[in-house]
């Protein structure tokens, strides 16, 4: 399905302005790029476009309140300069199984001041020496990087995956964790 109908059967009767988070994973964008999405979200706070085949986020529209992105398993290469522009309140930011070489492709990040957490892996990036210690240099605004601090400390899940609000995602979406094993539990083989 291309992202343009995904979008428009994510919207469920709903105006733009209604919708806080956006889930476009594994749609189809023509041409690599994001297409369909407006700057009429103004009120989302979540885009997860996570394995759609993008090369390019230059389509990004201004999402002012827009908190949390995945990027993840796409061709992205380059271009970060238009996160800083159109995304002011970015404070995680998923990029991991992108086309990410170099440390330098990241510079445009140090723009984002609000950035507290960058996810990397499986990024080329992260196999160059010092990775860390540069990505933590480059952007000192970092707290989590891969999830992880500088001294190596993992992020707790309220530290790495809070929401604009405060409250853990999986509490927003009425999900509790332990529930999720439970249901794993009894739905496997015994």
């Amino acid at each position: 399905m291309d992202m343009k109908k995904r979008i428009h059967l994510e919207l469920r009767n709903r105006t733009p302005s209604d919708v806080r988070e956006l889930v476009l994973d594994n749609c189809r964008s023509l041409e690599g790029k994001i297409e369909g999405l407006t700057a009429e979200f103004v009120n989302l706070e979540f885009l997860s476009l996570i394995n759609v085949g993008l090369i390019s986020v230059s389509n990004l529209p201004k999402l002012a309140k827009l908190k949390k992105l995945e990027f993840s398993d796409n061709r992205i290469s380059g271009g970060l300069d238009v996160l800083a522009e159109k995304l002011p309140n970015l404070t995680h930011l998923n990029l991991s199984g992108n086309k990410l070489k170099d440390i330098g492709t990241l510079e445009p990040l140090k723009k984002l001041e609000n950035l507290k957490s960058l996810d990397l892996f499986n990024c080329e990036v992260t196999n160059l020496n010092d990775y860390r210690e540069s990505v933590f240099k480059l952007l000192p605004q970092l707290t989590y990087l891969d999830g992880y601090d500088m001294e190596d400390r993992e992020a707790s899940d309220s530290d790495g995956e809070v929401d604009g609000d405060g409250v853990d995602d999986d509490e927003d979406e009425g999900i509790t964790p332990g529930l999720l094993i439970v249901e794993f539990y009894f739905t496997g083989e015994i």
